[in-house]
């Protein structure tokens, strides 16, 4: 009696641990929880202006999850990422599989650098100076859309 009790036992306790794995991977979510949306305006060096559909990631832990695990990305969206002070930017692709184009922006909304990431690469994509504001987008997006290193981005969000 004792043996099909303890082997009932170990057959629940393994059924309730699958549940919760089974539970948890439903609703756990591993990227970012849908951020806050703005319309961006990008104002090129012709004087045309571009939409963006932008994500705003304004705290560290939206800033560190960024577009890790997310597979689709649509053209005409992107992730802005905000920062409280100018510093030199560093952004890597770890459990990012999407490839991203990713513009660096000064605190004036110049861009100053734009530079295409691979998907999974751990090497830093830097900036070549301070800057306030890094905005990602899928990668070509910027090419595509005309975009290029001076063009502003307005500041109104």
């Amino acid at each position: 009696m004792k043996d099909q009790h303890d082997k009932l036992t170990k057959k629940a306790a393994a059924f309730i641990f699958a549940l919760a794995v089974f539970v948890c991977s439903a609703s756990c979510q591993k990227g970012n929880p849908k951020l806050p949306t703005k319309t961006l305006s990008i104002t090129t060096a012709s004087g045309a202006k571009v939409l963006v559909q932008a994500e705003i990631a304004d705290k560290a832990e939206t800033r560190e999850k960024g577009y890790m695990f997310r597979k689709n990305i649509p053209d005409g969206t992107g992730m802005l990422f905000v920062f409280e002070e100018d510093k030199v930017l560093r952004f890597w692709m770890k459990n990012t599989p999407s490839p991203l184009s990713i513009a660096y922006i000064d605190y004036k909304g110049v861009i100053k650098d734009i530079f295409d990431m691979k998907p999974y690469d751990l090497s830093d994509t830097t900036a070549t100076g301070y800057v306030r504001y890094a905005l990602e987008v899928p990668q070509g997006w910027f090419d595509r859309a005309g975009i290029k290193v001076g063009d502003t981005l307005a500041l109104d969000f």
